[in-house]
């Protein structure tokens, strides 16, 4: 451990002086829902879970971890290196998920582009119905993830200016502390190399932590030699002063994956899968530790389904100067969209188009084994309470249910969260607190989807 440390009601007592700043009613339920991570120096189950998390991060990274990976180590590290860049305007580096004709067709009306190497971008969007879902969904959820960012590390917004008293009170009523993984861990060579040794707002990244840090060199989006390197110390993405929980490029993974598993059912299991290997790409080029990956996973999934359920205040509010009453409609009118471009572009209907796919994708037991590998990464129960324990998600989040039943609507809510429970991952995981956002940690999409689609009637099937 590295010293003492400020509880969060003094650190804010230390910033008094500059007006603090308040959070949005969306983003204060996700950081309600995070703030678990806060408590782990509290007690030794909580230190182990800190300590597993470094180990396992560690050998994801350099590769001695053996996961069952879509590619192999070299070819999954470059990636990584590819994944480094967001295309969150349109979802363009997540539609390969869609298999080999569709993920080209979207690709092929959607584009992204950049003249100088992703200094400057422009792209299109499918559809203008897609891109307002897109717009609404990241707004959403990318406001959520850079509030946590810096709420987790120091208890301000952005580094320097307070979180209300309103936000300071959540980690102050879980008795949490601020800067975890930077009391955790002790800044190691890595730190050295950023101006400001470890992360000056605290929660330092994995290169700044990790004893040593496993270079990759390859091309990055735009096809320009790189190195991950330039995507942590910089100048492409210097992360040197970007606190690490939770994960914004899974959180944007995960929601835009969702996205297209929702406008495209028929490849719902296969854009969960690229999902979870986007954010493990996070932890293969040393940016994030597998805590953040879940972190930005259960955000994402979180957020996805309070959408669909229409919940206030996540819908009837301006994001990205856009209004979504009902997102359940606005989701319809983009599928439709979709459907007809993209039939267009690939010269067949979606059931056909689907199943053309000879990529990375294409083994569903690869794509399941994977997915399997990243639902808690190895990681140990710290909330022994749900350890063993079936959490009903139909009492506790029953909107979690609109996941399965907005790809597959021959189900009903109830059938859904039905599926969801029996289908739980291990309970009890460092956000697994017995809250109703702690349950979306342990949902099992992959598995609840295989079985949603088991049960479609055969004149709907999907695969």
């Amino acid at each position: 451990m590295r010293g003492c440390f400020l509880s969060s009601a003094v650190l804010v007592a230390l910033l008094h002086a500059i007006p603090a700043q308040a959070q949005s009613a969306t983003d204060l339920l996700v950081l309600q829902g995070l703030v678990p991570v806060s408590t782990l120096l509290g007690d030794a189950a909580g230190k182990a879970a800190l300590t597993a998390n470094f180990e396992i991060t560690a050998a994801i990274q350099d590769g001695s971890a053996k996961q069952p990976l879509l590619l192999s180590f070299p070819e999954q590290q470059r990636q990584a290196l590819r994944d480094a860049f967001i295309t969150d305007g349109n979802a363009y580096e997540l539609a390969d998920g869609l298999g080999t004709s569709l993920g080209r067709a979207y690709q092929s009306v959607a584009t992204f582009e950049s003249p100088d190497d992703g200094m400057t971008s422009s792209f299109k969007s499918l559809s203008p119905a897609v891109g307002s879902l897109i717009a609404y969904t990241n707004g959403t959820t990318k406001s959520a993830s850079n509030s946590g960012k810096f709420f987790f590390a120091n208890v301000t917004t952005n580094g320097t200016i307070p979180v209300s008293a309103e936000a300071a009170d959540i980690m102050t009523k879980a008795k949490g502390v601020p800067d975890v993984f930077g009391h955790a861990y002790a800044a190691s060579n890595g730190a050295k190399r950023c101006n400001n040794g470890a992360d000056r707002f605290g929660n330092s990244r994995p290169f700044q932590t990790e004893p040593a840090l496993t270079p990759i060199s390859g091309k990055d989006f735009f096809g320009v030699a790189s190195s991950n390197l330039d995507w942590l110390y910089g100048p492409k993405q210097p992360l040197c002063d970007s606190p690490a929980f939770p994960s914004g490029h899974t959180t944007y993974g995960f929601a835009e994956s969702w996205i297209l598993a929702l406008l495209v059912p028929q490849r719902y299991l296969e854009m969960l899968t690229r999902a979870a290997e986007y954010g493990n790409n996070r932890i293969i080029l040393g940016a994030h530790y597998a805590m953040d990956v879940l972190g930005g996973r259960t955000l994402a999934t979180h957020d996805i389904a309070q959408l669909l359920a229409n919940k206030a205040p996540y819908v009837g509010v301006k994001r990205q100067g856009l209004i979504i009453d009902n997102y359940q409609e606005a989701l319809a009118a983009a599928r439709t969209e979709a459907t007809a471009v993209l039939e267009k572009q690939c010269g067949g209907k979606l059931s056909l188009c689907s199943r053309q796919d000879d990529g990375r994708f294409a083994d569903p037991a690869k794509n399941k084994a994977f997915y399997e590998a990243t639902q808690t990464y190895g990681l140990p129960a710290v909330h022994q309470q749900n350890v063993g324990r079936t959490e009903d998600v139909g009492e506790l989040a029953p909107e979690a249910g609109y996941l399965l039943t907005a790809a597959f609507p021959y189900l009903t809510l109830a059938q859904a969260d039905d599926i969801l429970t029996k289908t739980e991952g291990p309970g009890g995981g460092f956000l697994d607190d017995g809250s109703a956002f702690g349950v979306y940690s342990r949902l099992d999409l992959y598995r609840a989807g295989e079985e949603a689609i088991r049960l479609a009637p055969k004149n709907e099937q999907h695969d």
